[in-house]
């Protein structure tokens, strides 16, 4: 059985540094989160504390001047409940908690932790079996006059480089139309007239690294 892991003492730092009225309720939460939980760990992210699920943040707790803030989080991102009247994202799902009265009964709460750990384990279980999203096709580039001229007047290379991929093709395309000068840029059509020749891509020099 995996050891549980330790409180981590910048938390206890956090809740002793917080205002009297909010030091009951951070405590009242922390103890809620590892009642539902006990495989959370703790850490302290943008200044606050965090509950992390498998090393991801899954909720976080903040204590304000006059108020609480509570919220789950899934895929790195606050989730809004849908039950809560939510009038500052700051606050999180719970709205302004104010005394240990603003949260729910201790039975609920650790219900709701369960839950949302339950919600954020199948998100995560749903994107590792979704497919990858097809990566967005480039349009082609027109080949510059003075590459095209280049090009003709070496059939070799021409014959080579109409061989290349279509990504290959733009990166010799883009990588002389992004010179600044005129002196750059004839030395980098020169430059690769030879290796389209010698049948080398743009970034040949590093593709054994």
């Amino acid at each position: 059985m995996p050891a549980t892991p330790s409180p981590d003492p910048r938390v206890d730092a956090y809740i002793a540094k917080a205002a009297p009225f909010a030091r009951p309720i951070l405590a009242h939460v922390r103890a809620a989160m590892h009642e539902a939980l006990p495989e959370l760990e703790e850490a302290i992210k943008w200044s606050h504390p965090f509950f992390l699920l498998e090393g991801k943040p899954f909720a976080n707790m903040a204590a304000f001047k006059a108020h609480c803030g509570l919220g789950f989080w899934k895929g790195g991102r606050p989730v809004a409940d849908a039950t809560a009247d939510v009038t500052d994202s700051a606050m999180g799902q719970f709205g302004r908690i104010e005394t240990l009265a603003d949260l729910p009964a201790a039975t609920a709460l650790r219900q709701l932790i369960v839950e949302a750990a339950r919600e954020a384990r199948a998100a995560k279980a749903a994107a590792a079996a979704a497919p990858p999203a097809p990566r967005p096709r480039r349009e082609a580039l027109a080949l510059p006059d003075d590459f095209a001229a280049a090009l003709r007047a070496q059939p070799a290379a021409r014959e080579v480089f109409d061989a290349f991929a279509p990504g290959q093709q733009r990166d010799y395309i883009e990588w002389i139309t992004e010179a600044k000068r005129a002196q750059t840029r004839t030395k980098r059509l020169e430059e690769a007239l030879a290796w389209i020749t010698e049948g080398k891509t743009r970034h040949w020099k590093y593709k054994d690294c």
